[in-house]
Parts: structure tokens; sequence; C-alpha cells
């Protein structure tokens, strides 16, 4: 085996990809590339009943979205393709016959119904049905029979599969982040490892393509630990030498307890695929990350988090800072809690990071959708930049800011009665003459002629800002109120001021 890193992310294309699986990608990414490794995406579609169209193209978009693209895979060939397991199976018969020549598999012609009844008796039985060493010479394989009714079996065509025949010991493991493993090989089935239609199941051509591939780190799912023993057997049986092990914790529920699936999502009401997902035949539509209006360096910086820590304070990472900080042993092996608010969290520390111009022209193409005239994508830049502290996603920034582009309709209840008093009208009245005498529009010049003439009247700031801020805004929220008035313009301020007397005085 090579001594260079060579990982592997390997999904199958079976529907959305998971953001356990995005997490999977994104850790077998920073590893390779904190090694100077190579990445490699490989579509494990074997089980072809199971395949999903648009599921392979899905994977690859939300690989690219979170920014985490492959350096090999199907596309992008290196010398290890092809990259698609489906595409690779005429290799697979040769190393399945390898193993039956080395007396480490055999065939087994066992039918369905045989299988059934088997199974039908254990359970009769209160026993589980596992086929092992301990009932192997009782079913019609290769083992009970002559290599003459072997071959006219095989020459007749009758169906068949190849399976694993496990050295009985005490097999002594290591995995990366859960340490040594040891596990008596007794207790393993004899595994199924490839059919007659020609396609081998998942174990033997996950083993033999990792090996082919030069793999030199399997970083995968805590789901995948029960098969590390048949894999490794597998690797001591061909006479491989095994790659490193490291099989990440579950991501789980908000509550701790459980896997996180769609239907916690759904039921709480947050995605927990990266893009949104269009099932081909049901046409159920099921949210997605970015849909939501998650950045990408925010999900990245989320899925981090689940399952690592670099063991310091810091929380807000770039890609490159955590390519340089990523490490296995910084992996725990107990389960990470997905929390939704802490997501929420990730995105405003990103969000807040945006340039002004990035905000403002994806406000304003939101504004375009909604048919709300916004003048420049510049005074929508302007406008994002003043609220943006305040915002999660885009369409936060339309209760922040949405009254910079609309007067308001309505007036909050509670903060009316409170602003508008019966001297209210009087007063706006005044401030209307002042604005309207102000040569300087600006927030400062706005801001030292109302403010002077408060002073003058010897009156309370209040009666003044309040009202002044419900009549621009709606509520008593937002921005500096002069700051409102400047860039909303005297002659629409006027005119919010006197809708505001006209209907709340």
């Amino acid at each position: 085996m090579s001594t260079d890193v060579r990982v592997r992310f390997a999904p199958s294309p079976t529907g959305p990809l998971h953001i356990g699986g995005v997490r999977t990608a994104l850790f077998n990414y920073l590893f390779a590339k904190k090694h100077n490794g190579t990445f490699i995406l490989r579509i494990e579609d074997t089980d072809q009943n199971r395949y999903v169209e648009g599921a392979e193209d899905y994977i690859i978009e939300a690989l690219n979205w979170c920014k985490i693209p492959y350096d090999e895979g199907p596309e992008k060939e290196g010398n290890c393709g092809p990259y698609r397991q489906s595409e690779r199976k005429e290799m697979y018969r040769a190393y399945a016959e390898e193993l039956i020549e080395k007396r480490a598999a055999y065939y087994a012609f066992d039918t369905t119904e045989e299988l059934t009844q088997a199974r039908t008796t254990a359970e009769a039985d209160k026993k589980t049905f596992i086929y092992n060493h301990n009932n192997r010479l009782n079913f019609t394989n290769s083992l009970t029979l002559s290599a003459d009714e072997v071959k006219e079996r095989l020459d007749r065509g009758d169906a068949y599969t190849v399976r694993f025949k496990p050295e009985l010991k005490t097999l002594n493991m290591y995995d990366e982040i859960r340490k040594g493993i040891e596990i008596d090989t007794s207790l393993l089935d004899d595994k199924v490892l490839f059919k007659s239609d020609g396609m081998p199941t998942y174990h033997l051509a996950n083993v033999v393509d990792d090996h082919t591939m030069e793999i030199s780190h399997v970083i995968r799912g805590e789901e995948w630990l029960p098969s590390m023993a048949l894999h490794v057997l597998l690797y001591e049986s061909f006479g491989w030498e095994r790659p490193k092990f490291a099989h990440l914790p579950l991501i789980l529920k908000p509550t701790g307890k459980g896997k996180l699936s769609k239907r916690d999502g759904d039921k709480m009401g947050f995605s927990v695929f990266p893009l949104e997902w269009k099932d081909p035949k049901s046409g159920e539509l099921s949210t997605g990350f970015r849909e939501d209006g998650f950045l990408p360096e925010a999900m990245v910086n989320i899925l981090a988090f689940l399952g690592w820590n670099p063991g310091t304070e810091q929380e807000i990472f770039n890609l490159e800072e955590l390519i340089a900080a990523f490490s296995l042993d910084k992996v725990n092996s107990s389960g990470a809690k997905y929390d939704p608010e802490k997501a929420k969290w990730f995105q405003q520390q990103w969000y807040v990071q945006q340039d002004d111009a990035v905000i403002g022209s994806a406000f304003a193409k939101a504004l375009q959708e909604q048919n709300i005239s916004y003048g420049s994508e510049d005074y929508v830049s302007m406008v994002a930049g003043m609220v943006k502290e305040r915002a999660v996603f885009t369409e936060d920034l339309f209760e922040l800011a949405g009254f910079f582009f609309t007067a308001p309709s309505s007036y909050d209840e509670k903060n009316a009665k409170k602003a508008w008093k019966e001297d209210t009208n009087e007063i706006m009245s005044q401030v209307v003459q002042i604005i309207n005498d102000t040569e300087d529009d600006s927030a400062a010049g706005l801001s030292t002629a109302i403010k002077g003439w408060i002073a003058a009247q010897e009156m309370g700031f209040g009666k003044v800002m309040m009202p002044l801020r419900l009549a621009l805004v709606g509520s008593l929220m937002g921005p500096d109120v002069f700051e409102i008035a400047s860039m909303i313009g005297k002659t629409e301020t006027v005119n919010r001021i006197e809708t505001a007397m006209e209907k709340l005085g």
C-alpha cells in the first residue's frame, strides 16, 4: 500500500445525502488536506434495486456547495477508476473466486425456501438463525458437495452465492477513535460476498475497492463498526495490508436519544439535508440547509463540531483553519447531539462577516421576487449593513429593514398606545416643519435640528423620538431614526409622519 494518505467518501445513491453523510465527507476531506493527501468520491451503487435517479448528481452538488470537492471520482478520473461500483463489477468475480481457491469462501446453492425453513425452525426453538460454522455443513454448498457436483451446478447455471468462511480466532483490531477492539470471530456469520447475477455485496466490493484504490484510512460512520471485523478478515484472507480505520460517532436527535432522522427535522422544523430534495417517485419535497438560507461556511462549521473539538475556546473556523486544526484523536467516540439553535448561532456568526454588498445583492433579489421597489443595489447594501448584526438569514432582513423600502401599513398597537399621546399630533406637526426647513438632510443634519429644537422646548426626548420612530417604522425597533429619515428622504419621511398623524391622532 502507498504511504500517501488517500481517503474516500463512498455513499450509495439511494436518496438525498443526510448531514451525517456530509460530515463523513467533511472529516475525510479535512484529514486528506491536513496530510496533503487525496480525497476520493466513490459511488457504491451495487444495489440497483435501491438506486434513485438524480441521487448521484445531488451528492456531487452538495459536496461542491459545501466547498469540499473531491480530487478523484466520477468525471474526475484518476488512476484508480472507474469510481462507480456498477462500472467495476467485472473485477469482483475474480476476487470472489480467489477467496474460494484459498478456502476462505465457498459456493452456497441454498434456495430461498431452504433458508426460510431453517429460519422458521430456529425461531420455533426461540433461537436466532445464523448461517455460520455451527451449521454450514447442514446446507447445500461446496463444503458438502463434491467438486464434480459443484462444477455440474455451476455449468448448469444454478443460482448461487459466495459466502465468506471466517477463520475462527480472537481478532484484535484497532480503531483510530475507539482504540483497541477484540472480537471472537466464532460469533460472526458467513456473509454473502457475491451473487450469481454477477454483482458483489457491499462487503466484498468495499474491501476490494479500498485496496485497489490504495485507501490508507477508512473514515466512516459508526453504523459500519459491526462490519469492521469482517472487513479486516477479508484483508487478511487476501493477504493485503489493511488500512487504518476510524468510525465517527452518530449524530443524535436534539434530545440526545437516538440517531437524527428526517422525521426529527420535520417535527421540529429544521432540515437534515444539505440541499433541497424532491423525491422522484412520491414528489415529496424536503427542505435543505442551502434553501433555508444557511451559508456553506456555516454548515461546514456546524458539522465540524458534531463529534470533533479542537480543545480550545475557538468555535468559528474557516475551512483552512479546520484543516490545520483537525486530527482524528480529537474526534469523540460518543454520539454528537444536533442543536438547531446552535446551528443558527453558527449561521449568524458567518452572516455578519459577509460583505455588505454580498448581503445586499441577495436582499435585492429577494425584494425583486416580492415586487418591492428598492432603488439601487448600493442603497440595499447600505441598508443591509445597518441591520445585518441582528439577522441570521436573508429573509430576516424583511422584518429588520422592510421599512426602508415600504411605508408601514399598520402600527404596533402596544407601542402606539405608549408613544402617541393627545399632544403628539401637534408636536409632530412642528417636527414636519423643522424637517422641511432643514437644508442639511443628512442623518447628522436632521439630528442636530430636531434634537436642538427638543432641547430648546425643554421637552422629554421620548415625546418626540418614540412617535417619530413609530411613524417611520411602524414599531419602536430599528437603527438610528435619523439614519432612517435621511435614507428614505425628506419627502417620504414627511409623508409617513403625516400618515401616522392621520391614523393615530
